[in-house]
Parts: C-alpha cells; structure tokens; sequence
C-alpha cells in the first residue's frame, strides 16, 4: 500500500496518544491505510525500556511517564513538534535500521532546506546541529507494525532538558530550529517534514485529514 493519511491533532497529553497508538497498531488489519499523527505534549519526561531513572536529574514538577519505546530519557512539550508514525513496516519491507536511518535522512533534508547543516552520528541515533541534538528518535515495532517515532525542537523552553541526561547522556547539549533564525510554529515545521519523510519512506501519495483529532479518537 503507498497511500498514507496525515493528521494534525494539535496539543494532546502524552498518555493520551500512546494508548491510541497502542489501540490503533492493535486493532491494524492487512490492508489498514498507514497514518502520521503530528502533535505538540504537555510538559513530560518519558522513560523508554531501557530507560534508567538516575538519568532523571531534577523532575522539576515535570511528570514521569514509562513508555514501550526504544532509547532512554526525553523531555516533551510546546514548541517541539512530535510525529508517531503507524506505519506496516513489513508491508513496506523496510527494516528497523533502515527505517531509522531514513527517518534521520528525512529530518537532515528538512534542516538543510532551511539552511542548518545537520548530521547523525553514529552509535546515538537522532540528529544534530553543530554537536547539539535537535531531534531525538523512539520506536516501538509490533508484528512488522510501527508506532511512537521522532521529536523536533522547532521554538521551545529548553531548560527542562538541564534535568535530566537527554537520550542517557550526561551533559547532551540539546538546539532547535529558532535557534538558527528560523521563525516556524509546529503546524508550520510539520508541514515542511512530512514531504520529506513521504519522500523517504517511498510512499506514492499522501492526505492532509480535516478535523484530525476527532477522526483519530473516533477511530479507535
């Protein structure tokens, strides 16, 4: 299947949309048309499996919450554009490597289309600028199906990320977008990544969905 629908949902708590996505990737038949939700949280610290809780410095009033991801510690919230990607990896038979590795490829062509030079490096997948993390990657893989996915700081408070050891390491310094000039809101950076990311993933077409949240919520 090469079609792919997009939804805007907005601001949505955090245990909000995992439960959706864990609903949505349970419920997915053979022929279910693969889907991106992009969004902004509230403020939250996420734990992925591996994630240790000494890397939590200073939870700042900020809440907890233990996710099935990959990876260790992330910080969310407004001004950071979050994409979950629900997508049937195995109808697509892309592996789990080369599924990171082109969603990296798709967030370096989107910065270097705004003129920030970004790069990977290896062995701490996500993306940087200048040796700063700007965008951070967690996947959760269930019977060849996808879902949880990338965060770009696009205009945010990054003090939150001072308590904790972003991604597991210690004295990480994090940037986003604004940082470069680059005056975009999220709506406005998703707009900009998608096409990239349908590019990279090697869909034919894909839908901007109208009144996204209440289809997803109706939906599953």
């Amino acid at each position: 299947m090469t079609h792919l629908n997009v939804y805007q949902l907005g601001k949505i708590d955090y245990a909000s949309s995992y439960a959706w996505q864990k609903e949505f990737t349970a419920n997915r038949e053979t022929d279910t048309v693969d889907q991106i939700w992009c969004l902004e949280h509230y403020p939250i610290y996420t734990l992925g499996l591996s994630g240790k809780s000494d890397h939590i410095l200073s939870q700042n009033n900020i809440p907890i919450y233990h996710a099935d991801r990959g990876g260790q510690v992330t910080y969310h919230g407004p001004g950071q554009l979050v994409i979950y990607l629900l997508l049937d990896l195995k109808r697509k038979d892309i592996s789990v490597k080369k599924y990171v590795n082109l969603l990296e490829q798709a967030i370096i062509c989107m910065l270097h289309a705004l003129n920030i030079s970004a790069n990977r490096k290896i062995g701490a997948p996500g993306v940087y600028v200048n040796e700063k993390k700007i965008a951070a990657l967690g996947i959760r893989i269930r019977k060849g199906c996808c879902y949880h996915g990338i965060s770009l700081n696009v205009d945010m408070d990054l003090s939150p990320y001072a308590g904790i050891n972003p991604c597991g390491y210690p004295d990480l310094a994090m940037t986003q977008i604004a940082d470069f000039g680059k005056k975009l809101n999220v709506t406005n950076a998703s707009l900009d990544l998608i096409p990239h990311i349908v590019e990279q993933l090697d869909y034919e077409n894909y839908s901007l969905q109208d009144n996204g949240y209440e289809k997803i919520i109706n939906s599953v």
